[in-house]
């Protein structure tokens, strides 16, 4: 929300109370002397997330991105501080909304906020926004595949509403549906959330800061009652100083940064104040760090947006008496790595359905050491292994499955599907999921999900995984509880369809360091061979001393994990997520061991060709009787796992080194132009018994390149 500026003296007294000065060189910049040595740490801190781009991005990140931008700007205004190149910075502030990297699957209104209050903190009118921010006038449903009753995400859609009063717009055209929206959200103790009150459930201090600034922007009434919203707020205060998001929450409940300045900023509009002043303070200084920054909980890492958020609450409690007792936390003590780790290749949900043979010759070539194999049937797990075996391919296969049908139900804040992503071994109980594909089962509840699906689950050695979310409400209550008590054990960055979930939810990198990332296949289609782009493209590392499912297990609890996109979708950049400094610094220095570009050690295979049998259940093109061979040639896909444009084409097949023609066979795609299959298959109804030889020679288009594939194979 748009916060007061501080002033100078208020800022000196504030920082300076905290014990928050460090002692520096006296004119680290004319500004920063200006605004006195107690802003210089923070100052070089951010400093620090400046990009080559114009913007600023979160700390492990080499791209900027509009929100750590926004959280940068608003820490100068606060500081009375202009930020370098402010001319650059607009233009990066208007032309890297997230869904410059990728047209977003919804509009998210929180992003145009952010636009266009970074633009008036740099001076700047923003009258450019103007014809796109007029043309929404009411809430946006979210979609009902993610959210059951298509509740709209209250957050990002009262954006809206700031950035039309940001702006100067007429408010008139908003007021229709907003006026209803907003007051059907609006709890009896004058709390908001995002689900309307009649289907229950508490407020939730973000949204009621949210709700209370928009009812005030569009001159709604005010509340009857304020002072039952003020002691709504006061009971959402812990014993250590900070705020939870409402008062005793089931789960989730912990103080944090954005939920303290959200209720600072709200008691503020309410002509009120915290009720123990002090303390929050106290708290507050507890989130400084040795680096300037300021983390989202005490001992967490800084990060600019919560920075941000710290800044503001500071500013709202105002100047305080000086703390001589209250420094910044020292620097954590760097461990070094046990020198016996080495470096893994892993896939989340890559296909389970499919030719297994191709399965496991995408992963040799590859070098991917375990493959999860997505909503595989135990009788494909075990033919893909055995085949490994046979190949002497070192992968090992285990499940990764998406439980559809699975709904979780968060009073006040609605219903969510893609809550069950989970991996375990492929031998071990894990209980039945609590949905079926293609039904609607009933909704559970956190809690519930906790026992009846999370219990068994550990039990079987396996492990959730996050997805994605956008109500970042919901998201904050299940990771958080999932930090203190086991739940989610790691969060999903690069996927098939989104390049990167940190773009689109950049909330989730509060939990850098704390759950570890990683890229999930999320894997579409029939078959891994025509999913081929997004399993060369992106995947998740880890460090361990054996690529076992127990070396895995040791690496997520110790965050030794680094997820890796490389590809045509991160345009040619290499992007890591990695909750730490050190395992990122080990992967950086053995990208010649596992890079697959260029070519790597790691590069995808032009040519598939395999042997099919009458037996082979799982593999498309297999002979009534006797043997056949099938030739696949490497195509650019489709996210949703279908052939699009081929890479490389069939120049000659040998079998027994004489030559052989095969029949080309093309499947149409069931709905639109374009393929579902594309291959040549050789029949052998008579081959002789014994060892045969087949050998493909391909062609790559762009480069003219031949390259040899060759099968040995036993006829019967």
């Amino acid at each position: 929300m748009p916060a007061p500026r501080l002033t100078r003296r208020t800022l000196l007294k504030t920082l300076a109370a905290a014990g928050l000065a460090a002692s520096l060189p006296r004119r680290l910049s004319a500004q920063s002397a200006a605004a006195g040595d107690a802003a210089a740490p923070i100052l070089r801190y951010l400093a620090a997330h400046a990009r080559p781009d114009g913007g600023y991005a979160f700390s492990d990140q080499a791209r900027s991105h509009l929100t750590p931008t926004y959280a940068t700007i608003g820490c100068h205004h606060l500081l009375g501080v202009t930020p370098p190149a402010p001319a650059a910075l607009a233009h990066f502030v208007r032309t890297h909304h997230p869904r410059e990297l990728k047209k977003l699957e919804q509009e998210r209104r929180s992003f145009e906020f952010q636009q266009v209050q970074a633009l008036v903190w740099l001076g700047d009118a923003a009258v450019d926004f103007h014809a796109r921010i007029a043309t929404f006038t009411a809430p946006l449903p979210y979609l009902k595949q993610y959210e059951q009753h298509g509740y709209p995400v209250f957050q990002s859609e009262l954006g809206l509403v700031q950035a039309s009063a940001l702006l100067g717009l007429p408010l008139a055209p908003l007021r229709p549906a907003f006026t209803d929206y907003v007051t059907a959200r609006r709890r009896a103790n004058g709390s908001y959330n995002n689900t309307p009150a009649a289907d229950g459930g508490d407020g939730h201090v973000m949204n009621t800061l949210w709700g209370l600034q928009a009812a005030r922007t569009l001159g709604l009434p005010p509340p009857g009652n304020p002072a039952a919203t003020v002691a709504w707020l006061h009971a959402c205060q812990l014993p250590d100083g900070g705020f939870t998001y409402q008062p005793a929450p089931a789960f989730g409940g912990v103080t944090d940064v954005a939920y303290t300045r959200a209720v600072l900023r709200a008691l503020q509009l309410l002509g009120a104040a915290p009720a123990d002043p002090a303390a929050t303070r106290a708290w507050l200084h507890r989130l400084a760090n040795a680096d300037g920054g300021f983390a989202d909980r005490p001992g967490w890492l800084s990060n600019p947006l919560a920075t941000y958020h710290a800044l503001d609450a500071l500013a709202a409690l105002g100047p305080a008496e000086p703390r001589a007792d209250i420094t910044r936390r020292a620097a954590p003590t760097r461990t070094a790595l046990p020198e016996n780790l080495k470096l893994f290749s892993l896939q989340l949900e890559a296909h389970g359905t499919g030719s297994p043979a191709e399965a496991v010759a995408l992963a040799g070539a590859l070098r991917i050491d375990l493959w999860g194999a997505k909503n595989a049937t135990p009788a494909r797990l075990a033919r893909a292994a055995a085949l490994a075996a046979e190949a002497r391919v070192p992968v090992k296969f285990f499940r990764a499955d998406e439980e559809y049908g699975t709904w979780i139900d968060v009073p006040g804040l609605g219903t969510y599907s893609h809550m069950s992503d989970v991996m375990a071994p492929a031998d071990t109980a894990i209980g039945p999921p609590l949905g079926a594909r293609g039904e609607t089962s009933p909704p559970v509840t956190w809690p519930d999900f906790r026992t009846r699906r999370l219990e068994p689950l550990r039990r079987g050695q396996g492990r959730l995984v996050w997805q994605f979310g956008e109500n970042e409400e919901l998201v904050r209550a299940l990771l958080d509880d999932s930090v203190e008590r086991g739940g989610f054990a790691a969060i999903s960055t690069f996927h098939f369809g989104n390049p990167d979930f940190t773009n689109s939810e950049p909330f989730l990198h509060r939990w850098r360091g704390q759950l570890p990332f990683v890229g999930l296949q999320d894997a579409h289609g029939a078959e891994s061979w025509w999913f081929a782009d997004q399993t060369t493209g992106y995947r998740t590392l880890f460090l361990a001393t054996a690529p076992t499912w127990a070396g895995w297990l040791e690496a997520l609890a110790k965050n030794r994990v680094v997820a890796a996109r490389h590809d045509e979708v991160s345009r040619g950049e290499t992007w890591l997520h990695s909750g730490s400094d050190e395992v990122l610094a080990f992967v950086r220095a053995r990208e010649a061991t596992w890079r697959w570009w260029n070519d790597g050690p790691a590069s995808r295979p032009l040519v598939s060709l395999v042997a099919l049998r009458p037996d082979d259940e799982f593999e498309v093109g297999r002979p009534a009787h006797g043997l056949a061979l099938r030739v696949r040639c490497a195509w650019k896909n489709t996210p949703q796992g279908l052939p699009q444009s081929p890479l490389a084409e069939l120049v000659r097949l040998t079998l027994d080194d004489a030559p052989a023609t095969a029949v080309l066979v093309e499947r149409p795609r069931a709905k639109g132009p374009g393929l579902s299959d594309h291959y040549h298959l050789l029949a052998l109804p008579t081959l002789a018994p014994g060892e045969h030889r087949a050998t493909a020679i391909v062609r790559e288009l762009a480069t003219g390149r031949e390259t040899t594939g060759t099968l040995r194979f036993n006829a019967p």
